[in-house]
């Protein structure tokens, strides 16, 4: 696998990076909600959601539009201008269910406030601030409320997907769930599914996601 010797795993979680890639081109992401996202919360009466890491605001819309309150969280201004934006375009509706916050996912606190329903979709940190922030994360979730957490899998550094080649940003669906207290949690899900997607050439590989998927106890 390529890589620029110019990056390292801390300015991949920076908000200059991401600034940079979203002024880059109109559309980093595919506008479509990431399917676990919608697999899992299909039949999931809506309540209150933290999106964390949203982006373009794909997920958050999409939550908003069945029904959810959805707020979302990003280190880029840029990306949450647009996500806005796209929300904005969707109805009013929409718009009045979403809202945005910037932040730096390394240095975030859990806040006072819990979700009903917290979501963070390929979120990669270094692997000294991982296991801080899925439990930041856990800790957001009211008991009876729901986690989803979606991560790259390291297996995908020995595809031609184009990952940067960073293993300690990568993590296992175990290494989720070694983050949360069994006291507090029933796992439903915690696999490492594979599915299809196009490398950098347009040519089809097989990649592996990590997933946890659970209830907070209580």
């Amino acid at each position: 696998m390529t890589q620029d010797h110019a990056l390292d795993a801390t300015t991949l979680c920076s908000q200059e990076f991401w600034d940079a890639k979203y002024d880059s081109t109109p559309a980093v992401w595919s506008g479509k909600p990431n399917p676990h996202l919608v697999e899992r919360l299909v039949d999931v009466a809506p309540g209150n959601a933290l999106d964390v890491g949203c982006g373009e605001g794909a997920d958050a819309i999409w939550l908003a539009s069945r029904g959810w309150n959805v707020t979302g969280l990003d280190v880029s201004p840029v990306a949450l201008t647009r996500a806005a934006a796209r929300a904005a375009e969707a109805g009013a509706e929409i718009a009045d269910r979403t809202s945005w916050k910037q932040t730096d996912l390394r240095t975030w606190e859990s806040p006072s406030h819990r979700f009903d329903f917290v979501s963070a979709h390929f979120i990669h940190v270094p692997a000294s601030d991982r296991q801080t922030l899925h439990r930041r994360l856990a800790a957001a979730v009211r008991p009876g409320g729901r986690l989803l957490i979606v991560g790259h899998h390291p297996s995908d550094l020995q595809t031609s997907v184009g990952r940067f080649d960073f293993p300690d940003l990568l993590f296992t669906a175990d290494q989720i769930a070694a983050a949360l207290d069994p006291d507090d949690w029933e796992i439903l899900v915690c696999a490492e599914p594979t599915r299809e997607a196009l490398n950098p050439e347009g040519k089809s590989v097989t990649i592996r996601d990590s997933v946890l998927y659970g209830v907070r106890r209580g």
